[in-house]
């Protein structure tokens, strides 16, 4: 099971001439900002805003362009108009659905936004549509114009002095990754760029000393929009950086289905030099802390995450005390990083401080588990103001509220194969936890399986009752989500 958390935005603006257009950024402004002195009124309808598929972005760096603002929109779907206000730093942007915009917002609130590495702060507009006078906005509308042709595949008019976007030469990407100080894998690959379209074929190599992967779309338009939204991103922060250009090749010869190639138009293809095909996508052979990490926030929408100086502490609330153990947080959470402490409260046993690695771990973590169903009841995660989770002193902890994991061999970094076990052991294992096993399906070598849940909140169940669980021979199970399906 993939748990990601969507969501979306909107404004509605009608500008007929300059002395209007002069109003409405004035009226606009003080709508969305409160005076130094501050009004909660004011922050209190903003905050309430419903949603819209306008969203109203803040604090743009002086020299933003038109494109770098349409590109933070694009990996949720079409944009269909924008309005820079550059002398505010502010713009709108305006996305095809209100189910778009909403998947943006409750991203981003979850990873800011960057733009020239610099945060930017993004919330739905209280207007539903924008409606922008073309001769006064006329450089972003051609702007506009262009990224509109390559999301379509059609082309772009030609205007002097105006972005124009070339037809894309091939639906072959050629990517270099740089600063690669954390690894990074096929799937995750497959992740981040399957956002943009289908993606068909991966081929992944090493050459003069750098990661560098091919990468073929079903469509040429589709990779020129994974170009123009990805190039110069980075995967982790502030490393694994992305560099990306079309390849020469407009076609890719896959031999083998592996962890270094992947044709998923053929699955029957051999793995070829013994590695196990699709690994990394079963629900039993877990996925390490930070290839979870990059595949989520691919899923999430957006690559580059802006986790430094955000705390690696979250704050789970809403949990069913009857039921919540330390352990069964450091299981839930440890899927998406390194689980370090957790803490229930003392005073509030249906709330739990857990801390994770870092920011981004702590972020990931909070976008795909918060709102969903553990226990019977849907836990609210948020992000602690506490920077660390501090241990009781020797003796004052007599109902277990509090551990320590740092250390722990339990971490998802690696998977135990299941060595001689079958599937209905494994469905009546399943079964047990509390749910219903829908489907089942062994990998080649059998050392891996899927197992299909009937519900989110049963797989959840289902991973907390069973990771580690010990099969004898000193063998443990090991479960994660997929992002496979049966």
């Amino acid at each position: 099971y993939s748990l990601s958390s969507d969501v979306a935005v909107g404004v509605k603006v009608s500008v007929k001439s300059s002395l209007v257009r002069k109003n409405l950024e004035m009226d606009l402004c003080s709508l969305f900002f409160s005076s130094a002195n501050g009004s909660d009124s004011k922050k209190q309808r903003l905050d309430e805003s419903p949603p819209s598929r306008v969203l109203h972005i803040r604090k743009l760096p002086n020299e933003v362009t038109e494109t770098e603002v349409i590109a933070l929109g694009l990996p949720f779907g079409k944009v269909t108009n924008i309005l820079m206000l550059k002398g505010k730093n502010q713009a709108f942007l305006e996305l095809g659905t209100e189910e778009a915009a909403i998947t943006m917002v409750n991203y981003y609130t979850a990873v800011t936004p960057q733009v020239r590495n610099t945060p930017v702060f993004i919330q739905y507009s209280n207007h539903k549509e924008l409606k922008t006078d073309s001769a006064l906005n006329q450089r972003a509308q051609a702007v506009l114009q262009a990224v509109s042709a390559v999301q379509d595949g059609s082309s772009p008019s030609s205007d002097p002095g105006v972005l124009e976007l070339a037809p894309p030469p091939s639906p072959v990407l050629r990517i270099i990754i740089d600063n690669m100080f954390y690894p990074v894998t096929l799937d995750v690959l497959q992740q981040i760029f399957s956002k943009f379209g289908t993606v068909m074929k991966i081929i992944t190599f090493t050459k003069n000393n750098q990661f560098q992967a091919l990468l073929q779309f079903s469509d040429p338009v589709n990779a020129q929009q994974a170009k123009l939204s990805l190039d110069g991103q980075n995967i982790y922060n502030s490393c694994c950086t992305l560099r990306i250009d079309f390849s020469k090749l407009v076609n890719l010869n896959v031999k083998y289905n592996n962890d270094k190639s992947r044709d998923y138009t053929r699955p029957d293809l051999p793995t070829g030099d013994g590695d196990s095909a699709n690994k990394d996508h079963s629900l039993l052979g877990a996925i390490s802390p930070l290839s979870a990490a990059a595949a989520a926030a691919a899923a999430a929408g957006r690559v580059a995450l802006s986790g430094s100086g955000v705390s690696g502490v979250l704050l789970a609330s809403n949990l069913n005390e009857e039921m919540v153990t330390p352990q069964s947080l450091f299981t839930l959470f440890g899927v998406y990083g390194d689980v370090q402490r957790v803490k229930i409260l003392y005073n509030k046993k249906d709330s739990a401080l857990i801390q994770l690695s870092d920011g981004n771990q702590a972020q990931l973590a909070m976008s795909h588990l918060n709102g969903q169903k553990v226990f019977g009841k849907v836990m609210r995660v948020t992000l602690s103001k506490h920077q660390t989770v501090a241990l009781p002193r020797e003796g004052l902890d007599d109902q277990l509220l509090t551990k320590d994991f740092a250390g722990s061999p339990l971490h998802l970094t690696s998977h135990d194969p299941l060595e001689g076990v079958g599937e209905e052991d494994l469905r009546l294992l399943f079964s047990n936890s509390g749910g219903a096993v829908k489907a089942f399906k062994f990998f080649q070598d059998r050392k891996m399986a899927l197992i299909q849940m009937s519900s989110v909140e049963e797989a959840i169940q289902a991973l907390m009752d069973l990771h580690n669980y010990d099969m004898g021979g000193n063998h443990h199970l090991k479960v994660s989500f997929s992002k496979s399906t049966i």
